[in-house]
């Protein structure tokens, strides 16, 4: 299905990315100039936002690269990033009539994403199809430059870069307290939390990450019901 974008599509969604672009330049410099320092160059930098674009991931990545713990590294990137298969199974309904840009969408189709296009408030007169590739590109876009600016300014600065990795940990910290604000219901929130720190105290600070990450999908999935309808268990 052929798609015709307009200027009207074009201002609609940078007004709706401009905040997330923004975070994800900042927090993508952060990225890059850690890479550099552990001695990864812009090109790894770029070629790690394309092929996972997931800030969370390639944070951690960084020194599961360097420790070269393959299985650890795809196992951990798999856990981390499971929570992108249920954005996507749920967005699965609203790109069903893209065509193979839906591809697309699903790939790219990171948190910041699919909070701004979950919402389905769409603005009055604008072509929900060019809104949601926009939206999309413009935000892996921003990250991709990010990552890559963060590379190159670190090749030509010397300085001690202790401290940037907590920007991720700033960035959730940040996102749980605004979900918790905006939400009645907790249990998505609390799950997390009591499990991240249980399974922190059980496994220790070295893989713990895991087998919580396990127990909130499992969690997830039983109380499902129980969640989307708000916590009153009533259907």
């Amino acid at each position: 299905m052929k798609l015709k974008i307009t200027k009207k599509e074009i201002s609609s969604a940078l007004k709706t990315s401009s905040p997330i672009m923004v975070t994800f330049i900042v927090l993508g410099i952060g990225f890059g100039l850690l890479m550099q320092k552990h001695g990864f160059g812009p090109l790894w930098s770029l070629a790690s936002g394309i092929i996972i674009f997931s800030g969370t991931v390639q944070f951690v990545s960084i020194a599961l690269m360097s420790t070269g713990s393959v299985l650890m590294s795809g196992l951990t990137a798999l856990m981390v990033s499971a929570r992108h298969i249920f954005f996507s199974i749920s967005m699965i309904g609203r790109y069903s009539r893209e065509g193979a840009r839906k591809w697309y969408l699903f790939y790219a189709l990171c948190d910041e994403t699919y909070a701004m296009l979950s919402k389905d408030d769409v603005p009055e007169g604008v072509n929900v199809s060019g809104y949601r590739l926009l939206v999309t590109l413009f935000d892996q876009l921003s990250w991709l430059l990010g990552c890559v600016l963060g590379g190159c300014v670190g090749t030509l600065l010397d300085f001690n870069s202790t401290g940037i990795d907590f920007a991720m940990t700033a960035l959730f910290t940040t996102v749980f307290l605004q979900q918790w604000i905006d939400t009645k219901n907790h249990i998505p929130a609390l799950t997390g939390l009591f499990a991240t720190l249980l399974c922190r105290l059980v496994f220790g600070p070295d893989i713990f990450l895991i087998p919580a990450m396990i127990i909130i999908v499992l969690t997830m999935t039983v109380m499902r019901k129980r969640i989307e309808t708000g916590g009153d268990g009533n259907a």
